[in-house]
């Protein structure tokens, strides 16, 4: 029976997540005071941040945390969910204006101009994001590195403060970086790199007969019974075909959703009333502003 001493609690965990949730709650309660036509948007926004924020506490707080000190499988799972579950999740709630709202007016003001400063639209251009993912994904699981991550609780926080960054960097990207076909495409081209990234990652380890990481070969075998190299194996597997699909069947919404719009255009007749965008997402303008 699991307790307590399975669950990661430690402050450099708890509290960076306790002061996000909190922050959330507080804004959120300012924002429905004063929004008139946007609670729905606000309700939809808040089951998509709780749903995040819960699977990202899941990976770092729940058992599957300290199972992956001595499975390389169970880590790469709880790897998985942040950068595909959680972090897509997150930016998918929009969470910024309830998080500005938190904070003083003055303080709002100063963290609302954050996005127009110059290396805001470079950092969420798409193809930048996606080159900053691919590029932490990569390095994180070179050997030098990751095995840093694993001898060391420092480390180990900054390896997953990067891949929470990236990858929160590359969804913003994708669902909110380029509006219109063309971002569309654009999103749909960077997911097909990604899934081809990642999956070949996970195929090397697949194929690999060899243990990649020192850590992991010392421990011998896992709980489950496993060698390391078959351990390794596992876990590119689980890199390589969910979290490859993953991406690809994202490619193929956006693309789909492209592809839709197209002939939505072809089928546009004169005097047709305009329908005034894409619809995908609520719309922003019925919320208060930061003062």
């Amino acid at each position: 029976m699991r307790g307590l001493s399975d669950w990661t609690l430690s402050p450099e965990v708890v509290l960076p997540l306790a002061a996000a949730l909190l922050l959330y709650a507080i804004g959120l309660a300012r924002l429905w005071r004063r929004a008139e036509r946007g609670r729905a948007g606000l309700r939809r926004g808040t089951l998509l941040f709780v749903a995040g924020w819960l699977s990202l506490a899941g990976a770092l707080m729940s058992p599957l945390h300290e199972g992956g000190e001595r499975s390389f499988a169970l880590h790469m799972i709880e790897h998985e969910l942040i950068m595909l579950v959680a972090a897509l999740l997150l930016v998918a709630a929009r969470p910024g204006a309830a998080l500005l709202w938190a904070f003083p007016a003055g303080a709002r003001r100063w963290l609302g101009g954050a996005g127009r400063w110059p290396i805001w639209p470079i950092l969420t251009g798409p193809f930048v994001a996606t080159a900053i993912q691919s590029a932490v994904m990569i390095g994180w699981h070179a050997p030098v590195l990751f095995d840093l991550a694993l001898e060391s609780e420092g480390w180990h926080i900054v390896q997953h403060l990067c891949f929470v960054a990236a990858s929160l960097l590359f969804w913003w990207a994708m669902l909110h970086g380029s509006p219109g076909r063309g971002g569309r495409m654009v999103a749909a081209l960077c997911l097909f790199v990604t899934s081809m990234v990642g999956g070949g990652l996970g195929a090397l380890m697949a194929l690999s007969n060899s243990p990649w990481y020192g850590p992991y070969a010392a421990l011998g075998l896992t709980p489950e019974g496993l060698t390391p190299a078959e351990d390794q194996q596992l876990a590119g597997l689980i890199m390589w075909v969910p979290g490859g699909l993953y991406h690809l069947a994202a490619a193929l919404w956006f693309l789909a959703r492209s592809l839709g719009s197209e002939i939505q255009a072809l089928d546009h007749r004169p005097g047709d009333r305009d329908r005034g965008g894409d619809g995908d997402e609520p719309s922003e303008r019925d919320l208060p502003a930061p003062a």
